[in-house]
């Protein structure tokens, strides 16, 4: 067993193991799951010298707090998180984009996230998992993935089975922004709704609700008329697909969504907004704006350039 590893004081909420996720499973009912919010995924990997696609551990709103044993690691937190190193009876503020040395028998209190949702902890190593189907991403409602598909939990050990030898600092400048709207496409079923119901959709403000979680993101606000049937034959689904059922309130598929789903869909979160939106807090409100084919593909081609600037700046 390896001599470096990290002892969990405190779990966290819904604290998982996750990487760029699955492919090609949906057929068998198995979603993409992976990093709700790619891009500071992928920062965080890049800040401590790591392949972009190893696994990370993903928190929501409270983080945990790890003790660590063993060799000097560094570590990065991205999002937008407040977090702090104890050293002995020191203790250090932590600042987002910025690699920090970790050495043995310190602590790292991931407090919280604020005013958004997920946030990123990766060390400059790799931790000891199992890979299922060439990804660890925990998916917990199907029990999928390391650590036998659960969240991780208190007085856990995370091994460590390497550790990168160059532990240079790393920082980048870089803020989370919010988008004024959310980019959709429309979706198979947009006819099903009344011309009323569609102005709505494009007009009016939703709120996000607390029934949200990595599986999907429910709306609530003014109902949305459906005109032809409020249940359908189940049809795949995808990530980003926005479902409207009986009581008119949309429901957003999120990366742990169901493969197949029975309520007409009446548009598509576009790629290129699908972090920002992840990001947004219980109480945040949504509008949604429409664009065509063509445009969310340059947007989405656009914003992995983005993405590949900013890491290449690290």
């Amino acid at each position: 067993m390896s001599k470096n590893y990290f002892e969990i004081k405190r779990a966290g909420i819904n604290t998982t193991f996750q990487d760029r996720g699955r492919n090609n499973l949906y057929h068998i009912g198995i979603p993409f799951s992976g990093a709700m919010d790619d891009r500071n995924f992928k920062i965080s990997n890049k800040l401590v010298g790591n392949e972009i696609n190893f696994p990370v551990i993903e928190f929501a709103y409270q983080g945990p707090c790890l003790k660590y044993f063993g060799d000097n690691i560094n570590f990065a937190i991205t999002g937008d998180v407040k977090f702090v190193i104890k050293k002995n009876d020191k203790i250090i503020e932590g600042n987002c984009y910025q690699s920090f040395t970790l050495q043995n028998e310190d602590k790292l209190d991931i407090i919280s996230t604020n005013k958004s949702v997920y946030g990123y902890l990766a060390i400059s190593g790799e931790f000891n998992l199992e890979y299922q189907w060439s990804s660890c991403s925990t998916n917990t409602k199907a029990n999928i993935g390391a650590n036998k598909g659960k969240k991780i939990e208190v007085s856990q050990k995370l091994y460590i089975s390497k550790i990168n030898k160059d532990l240079s600092d790393k920082k980048l400048n870089y803020i989370n922004t919010r988008i004024e709207n959310i980019r959709v496409i429309k979706g198979t079923n947009f006819d099903y709704f009344s011309e009323e119901g569609k102005n709505i959709f494009f007009e009016k403000e939703f709120v996000v609700s607390k029934l949200s979680d990595r599986m999907g993101m429910r709306l609530e606000g003014p109902k949305i008329e459906n005109i032809i049937d409020t249940n359908i034959k189940s049809e795949g689904l995808i990530k980003g697909v926005i479902q409207v059922p009986a009581d008119g309130n949309p429901i957003i598929m999120l990366s742990d969504h169901g493969t197949i789903g029975g309520y007409p869909k009446i548009g598509v979160v576009i790629s290129a907004d699908y972090d920002k939106l992840v990001q947004m807090t219980p109480g945040s409100k949504i509008k949604f704006k429409e664009v065509e084919l063509d445009s969310a593909e340059t947007l989405f081609k656009l914003y992995e350039l983005e993405t590949q600037n900013l890491i290449s700046q690290i």
